[in-house]
């Protein structure tokens, strides 16, 4: 039998980031052969992560990433913000975000990616990093955008790395005009999405089904003041244009100049960016957005997994 060194099983350690007892079992297992014992922990790893799958992950981080006239966006998350302030896991994120811009934000693709760090799927770069880290993590979601000619803005809000945060915007703007100019303009109107969450850029893009169940809302609340049934039409008309108001980009009041629109602001800017400027499209993700987080009781957890 071959005999394992500890210099063997500093090896193998670093390689992997496993613990030293792993390591050593690894190592043990398949005889001292290196390659093998990567090979054995990497299927630990898998096992490992498979357990943790079920785990709610509703924590990590947002990323974005931009070049030329194209962005990207992705979410990852993790079962705590502990591990958000992990520099591997921030790391991971960072490239995901990269990696989203080559796949045009198609999560499966993203996963299938040859990753020249690791020489390794994505996906699988992904399941080491849940064996070594410990917790369940995963690529929840992903979007590209980009523009012919005109340029790619972006924000994050509450960084906890350079373009990674807890809330990634992207914006698109075209135009033939000065593009330090635009580039200024988008950097704005990106902060204000951070900060308005606006759910569409125009008041066409409204899903009618959304506009007929605000209005069912608003004209029983109207109708409970008793009001003719004339001046309750007016009423809903009002509480309409108030939600566009509050839902539609184009249609909020501009945080950084509340006596104008959105819209407005970009008109305006046409001047100075020397060409009309089109609000093309918009993205923005905010950390943990429409997942359910359990609340649990630690003191029961630990209860639990004691047997008592």
């Amino acid at each position: 039998m071959t005999n394992i060194t500890a210099t063997m099983v500093k090896e193998l350690r670093d390689s992997t980031g496993a613990g030293m007892l792993d390591a050593k079992k690894a190592l043990v297992e398949t005889n001292g052969d290196m390659e093998a014992a990567v090979d054995w922990l990497r299927t630990k790893g898998l096992a490992t992560a498979a357990k943790k799958a079920s785990r709610v992950a509703a924590e990590g981080l947002v990323a974005i990433a931009v070049e030329g006239n194209k962005g990207a966006v992705v979410e990852v998350n993790s079962e705590t913000d502990f591990v958000a302030k992990n520099e591997l896991f921030q790391e991971y994120v960072c490239d995901a975000a990269k990696v989203a811009l080559k796949c045009d934000g198609c999560v499966n693709s993203m996963g299938e990616f040859a990753c020249p760090k690791t020489k390794k799927s994505f996906k699988e770069r992904l399941t080491d990093l849940i064996a070594k880290i410990g917790e369940n993590m995963n690529i929840r979601r992903a979007k590209s955008i980009e523009v012919k000619d005109g340029v790619i803005a972006s924000y994050t809000h509450n960084a906890a790395a350079p373009n990674v945060g807890k809330i990634g915007v992207l914006v698109a703007l075209e135009s033939t005009g000065n593009k330090d100019k635009l580039a200024e303009l988008g950097k704005t109107i990106a902060m204000h999405i951070a900060a308005s969450a606006p759910q569409f850029k125009t008041i066409a893009e409204v899903a009618p089904e959304s506009v007929e169940r605000e209005k069912a809302i608003f004209t029983e609340q109207a109708a409970a003041s008793g009001k003719p049934a004339n001046i309750i039409e007016k009423m809903v008309e009002g509480r309409i244009r108030k939600y566009y108001d509050e839902v539609v980009l184009e249609e909020q009041m501009f945080i950084m100049d509340t006596e104008k629109k959105v819209k407005q602001v970009i008109k305006e800017a046409e001047k100075e960016v020397g060409a009309p400027v089109e609000l093309k499209e918009f993205v923005m993700f905010k950390l943990g957005e429409g997942i359910e987080k359990r609340t649990e009781d630690f003191a029961a957890e630990v209860a639990a997994q004691l047997g008592k």
